[in-house]
């Protein structure tokens, strides 16, 4: 009777090149996962994401040269809270403009966004970017890229997270579903100025 050989015994060098593919397309194989969830306004040309939950941990194995940032409005960093450990550069400041076809007060964009984020970090570091709920961090992510930073990273659910959506739950439409907040992490309510930048709001003198 013949015996009966195994897949490592015949083949060594085939389970070799087997192996090697799945870990090195694996990551590509999650990326893609990663993005064909992701809603087309938190995506991002470099492609790099991350959770809330997994920023944190991300920035606890490197506080040196990983950099937490966060584009949300002075107001938001302030009031509604923020990573203790995150630099605030405003995407956009609030206006009291109505926008009636979005519903909500417009937004007027900082021109000096991406010269007040080179105060602080290379375009070499590592940066992970937050807003409420991950879409104007992606906006911000697509500008530093085209300024030439490369490994930055979208934190896909934002400070605040994704609104809850199930029917009956007393939380509906609330952002508690995910988020900086949500997730067990550190924040606060303590603004320090060293960590802020503000858009100039220069007051134009009234003719005579």
């Amino acid at each position: 009777m013949k015996q009966c050989r195994c897949w490592g015994g015949a083949y060594p060098i085939l389970v070799t090149l087997v192996t090697v593919a799945a870990v090195c397309l694996a990551p590509c194989i999650w990326a893609q996962s990663v993005t064909s969830d992701l809603p087309e306004a938190k995506q991002t040309s470099l492609g790099l994401y991350v959770t809330a939950r997994e920023a944190y941990q991300k920035w606890l194995a490197d506080p040196e040269n990983v950099k937490v940032l966060d584009v949300r409005t002075t107001e938001e960093y302030i009031f509604v809270g923020h990573a203790p450990m995150a630099w605030n550069v405003p995407l956009a400041s609030q206006t009291y403009q109505w926008d009636a076809e979005k519903q909500h007060y417009a937004m007027k964009r900082n021109p000096g966004f991406v010269n007040q984020v080179k105060e602080f970090a290379k375009p070499s570091e590592t940066i992970l970017v937050t807003c409420r709920s991950g879409g104007r961090s992606a906006m911000a992510v697509n500008l530093l890229a085209k300024a030439g930073f490369t490994d930055v990273y979208n934190i896909t659910d934002g400070m605040e997270g994704d609104v809850v959506e199930e029917p009956g739950s007393v939380f509906r439409g609330q952002r508690l579903k995910n988020g900086w907040k949500n997730s067990g992490n550190p924040w606060t309510y303590k603004p320090d100025p060293e960590f802020m930048r503000f858009i100039s709001n220069k007051i134009k003198e009234q003719p005579k």
